[in-house]
């Protein structure tokens, strides 16, 4: 075991765990921000996705040991009150179905539009390729990206 302080949306966070840790069982188990999913455990389907310094990031397969001084985001600390443009895009596309892919959805999106505020119809399905979503909402998540792009 050993001690890791963390910055998590905004705030230093200090856990006591194993170096292998991925940092999603350490947010979800240690932290209690459970907004971020487990999905696959190889990083293939994108519902773990947070922002490390900015950039999305699957932390599923990510040691804590990894993390140093780089700021974590979640999909908790994105906005405070759920008003962040992706995701008033997203209710105002009505994107979600199941929603179990969302928070991983929503957080490639925003990582997305920080480094390319008017990303093109390809520009989009390739910063998003690789989350899956189960229920096939594709279309609506491309438009609610164009949407968020706008505002």
């Amino acid at each position: 075991m050993a001690t890791y302080t963390l910055n998590i949306n905004g705030k230093k966070q200090e856990v006591d765990v194993d170096p292998s840790t991925p940092i999603l069982w350490v947010l979800r188990d240690h932290l209690s921000l459970v907004g971020t999913k487990y999905g696959c455990g190889i990083a293939q389907c994108g519902a773990c996705t947070i922002h490390l310094d900015g950039k999305a990031t699957r932390s599923c397969i990510l040691p804590i040991s990894s993390i140093g001084e780089q700021k974590i985001t979640t999909i908790e600390g994105l906005s405070e009150n759920g008003d962040h443009p992706v995701q008033k895009a997203w209710l105002e596309v009505d994107v979600p179905q199941c929603g179990y892919c969302q928070a991983g959805q929503i957080m490639t999106a925003s990582a997305l539009l920080e480094s390319n505020p008017n990303p093109s119809d390809e520009e989009i399905e390739s910063a998003m390729n690789g989350n899956i979503c189960r229920c096939g909402t594709y279309l609506r998540i491309r438009k609610a990206v164009k949407t968020a792009a706008k505002s």
